[in-house]
């Protein structure tokens, strides 16, 4: 079946707009569980007729799932590149399953919190979203899930390693478990450079806004567990969630530094933000990211007159180039699409001005 589209512009990922705890700070958790099937060849390494025999598998599983029941399958072959990116866009599928039109395909549940992509790197990557700062949540509604699918299926397990996985750094819990936090006061003091080599010298991994492989954009960066061997879940979020409080309390510590020593030049930096956002004609992606980010960080600092987190969340989410597109119904050439974004970026916040 095809993705329906109608249906997600409309309820614009109910994960993405509840927050929680953080969430001035921290725009969304995850949690992926990296799973196979006992008896099967790895998805780099298996045969068309097998791929498509692991997604037959897991749809049928999905069946019996509550939050699963009813849902479409998603075949990302035949699937437009537009609607792909769209999901990628979402968080809902990694930047290497957008790049792949072959034998993938992806759950969902209606509200987008949980997912199940099929046939990435490995036969199944279970997947929860929350927004702010969630950790134990996302990891008991992805356990959950687990659980219910194995129900039905046999995975690969040794009861040497634990979970078999097509890459070895996932060997083990299979758990990839991540934080995207926000940190512009850090980038703006130019100490994000020391902080995040201290991140990865205690064995996290830091990546971009669509996670593995991506540009950091706006500020955001994705910190996520790196060693799934030897180490229980518990403690990898422990250990997950001791850093990124860490790196909250840094970040707090560089705004104060900001205010004490550039406070006049800080609060010119976010209106004049929130006067491009609320005035310009054209915007790109990244231009349009970055205000946000100085938006965002005018509310960390309580500035009088911002819109709330929640509409910067939309913004974020709304303009960006594939669901620009699928909302107008047709494809934009860029300057088509720096116009379209601007003007969604008006009227939302005339609306909140109006209110």
């Amino acid at each position: 079946m095809g993705l329906p589209i109608s249906e997600m512009l409309s309820t614009e990922g109910k994960w993405f707009g509840r927050l929680g705890d953080a969430a001035d700070s921290i725009l969304s958790t995850r949690v992926r569980l990296a799973r196979n099937l006992k008896g099967m060849r790895f998805p780099g390494r298996a045969l068309e007729e097998e791929l498509s025999g692991v997604i037959h598998r897991v749809e049928n599983a999905a069946v019996a799932i509550p939050e699963l029941e009813g849902r479409p399958l998603v075949q990302m072959a035949g699937l437009p590149v537009l609607q792909r990116q769209f999901l990628l866009e979402r968080h809902l599928i990694s930047y290497d399953l957008a790049s792949n039109a072959g034998h993938c395909g992806l759950i969902f549940a209606a509200d987008e919190s949980v997912s199940v992509m099929i046939n990435e790197e490995d036969h199944l990557r279970i997947q929860s979203l929350r927004s702010g700062f969630h950790l134990d949540e996302c990891f008991a509604a992805a356990s959950r899930l687990d659980e219910q699918l194995e129900s039905s299926l046999e995975y690969a397990f040794s009861d040497d390693f634990g979970y078999l996985t097509a890459c070895p750094t996932n060997v083990g819990t299979g758990l990839r478990a991540s934080v995207l936090v926000h940190l512009p006061a850090l980038v703006l003091t130019r100490k994000i450079k020391k902080v995040l080599a201290g991140v990865s010298q205690v064995g996290l991994a830091v990546r971009g806004f669509y996670g593995e492989g991506t540009d950091v954009l706006g500020n955001f960066f994705q910190i996520s567990n790196q060693i799934t061997l030897g180490e229980k879940e518990s403690q990898a979020l422990l250990n997950l969630e001791r850093v990124v409080r860490q790196l909250l309390d840094y970040e707090s510590k560089a705004r104060d530094m900001l205010l004490k020593d550039a406070g006049r030049q800080i609060r010119d930096k976010v209106m004049r933000a929130l006067g491009v956002f609320s005035h310009a004609y054209l915007l790109s992606t990244e231009e349009a990211i970055g205000l946000a980010s100085a938006i965002r960080l005018g509310l960390t600092l309580e500035m009088p007159g911002l819109p709330p987190v929640e509409m910067i969340n939309e913004i974020l989410l709304c303009s960006q180039p594939a669901h620009l597109q699928l909302m107008a119904e047709h494809e934009m050439s860029s300057e088509e699409r720096n116009a379209a974004r601007a003007e969604l970026i008006r009227e939302r916040l005339s609306h909140h001005a109006a209110a």
